[in-house]
């Protein structure tokens, strides 16, 4: 899950980690009010989206008055941003942070993130902040430093945590910030589940002062159930709509570009299909889990969920009957497609637990179903069908 600048902020403050003042603005008429907050005659203005690239995309203005803000408050107000994260559909700006501005003399990199390949805490410091660090990572490696830590209760010990920082060549009295911003980071992330915070801009003031000036943080969906004060922030505004679907029936869902799309059961079968798709050169239109023991009730759910996409030209529905029985997931597709009224090819491919039983309810469905005796005759019919 996701979270706004705004709200990573608050959550760093609230460990003690040094950020600007700053306000959030849902209508341009509380800037006067919620401004007199604010120590500044400088302003920074951020469009609040969850996407990276606000800036390329003139989502972040540094203003001078606050007649300047109001003006340009309203132009950024409703706007649509696209940035590389956006897609070309791009997404509406509904909020507003206002914060004081900063004198930057320097801009560091510094991320925290749950490693997976080594079950390890990373930190992932650099010299060449404010860019994009996979950028970095392959033009300049050498300007990135990534320490992987143990877990452990009491976070990284002095010399772990003076590694984390070496590169950036703090005097003695930024160490001890930048020391104190180290444990704060470790802290977040195992107290609130988080599994990405990002800080880029890591800044240094004119006057020498260590500032967060921009922050970005993930958190696991699989904890979220423990962690109330997270879910809370969660902004339905920036979300997929058909994946906010998709959760209420508990499906796992990813939206994408492509125009097949496909119900399968288990994530790594999902994976081959969507690969499959691509060797025949098609584009998947989601990822889609329906899980080992779904009901029909949520193979329906499911299946209408892909036919609310317009993009999608055809389906294939890939099944290994292992706890779950081809049976019901062939009852709940026929239930949907007939509500719907299918208009689109259907290519399936039943395998394992009661797949005769399964093929039988679709052959008397009365439904256009094309049946397909393995994974790569499944792929390619449904791509000589939608061609």
């Amino acid at each position: 899950m996701n979270i706004h600048e705004y709200q990573a902020k608050e959550i760093l403050k609230e460990y003690g980690a040094p950020i600007s003042d700053g306000v959030i603005i849902s209508n341009v008429s509380e800037i006067k009010d919620k401004i007199k907050k604010l120590n500044s005659k400088k302003y920074v203005l951020k469009a609040q989206i969850h996407a990276g690239g606000r800036g390329k995309a003139g989502g972040v203005k540094l203003v001078n008055s606050i007649s300047e803000l109001e003006v340009e408050a309203g132009k950024m107000m409703g706007k649509i941003l696209v940035t590389h994260q956006t897609g070309s559909e791009g997404k509406e700006v509904k909020k507003l942070y206002v914060e004081e501005a900063s004198q930057i003399s320097k801009e560091f990199y510094l991320s925290c993130l749950i490693d997976r390949e080594t079950s390890k805490i990373a930190f992932i410091s650099s010299t060449k902040g404010g860019m994009d660090i996979e950028k970095v990572a392959s033009d300049t490696p050498d300007k990135i430093v990534t320490n992987k830590i143990n877990f452990k209760d009491e976070g990284p010990n002095e010399k772990e945590v003076e590694n984390i920082i070496s590169i950036f060549k703090f005097n003695d009295q930024q160490k001890i910030v930048a020391k104190k911003l180290i444990k704060s980071l470790y802290k977040i992330l195992v107290e609130k589940d988080a599994s990405l915070i990002e800080i880029n801009p890591l800044i240094i003031t004119k006057d020498d002062k260590i500032i967060c000036l921009d922050a970005k943080m993930n958190f696991d969906d699989n904890a979220i159930f423990r962690r109330p004060e997270i879910l809370k922030l969660r902004d339905l505004n920036e979300e997929e709509p058909a994946e906010i679907e998709a959760s209420k029936h508990d499906l796992a869902y990813i939206k994408l570009n492509g125009s097949i799309g496909c119900m399968v059961n288990g994530a790594g079968l999902a994976m081959a299909t969507m690969d499959i798709i691509k060797l025949y050169g098609q584009e998947p239109a989601n990822f889609l889990d329906v899980g080992g023991g779904a009901t029909k009730e949520k193979v329906a759910a499911a299946f209408k969920l892909i036919l609310s996409d317009k993009n999608v030209k055809g389906i294939l529905i890939n099944i290994f009957g292992g706890i779950m029985r081809c049976d019901v997931l062939a009852q709940g597709v026929v239930e949907a497609a007939k509500q719907i009224s299918l208009s689109v090819p259907l290519v399936v491919r039943l395998a394992g637990t009661n797949f005769k039983e399964g093929n039988e309810i679709l052959d008397k469905s009365n439904l256009k179903i094309l049946s397909a005796s393995d994974l790569n005759d499944a792929a390619k019919k449904i791509v000589e069908a939608i061609n």
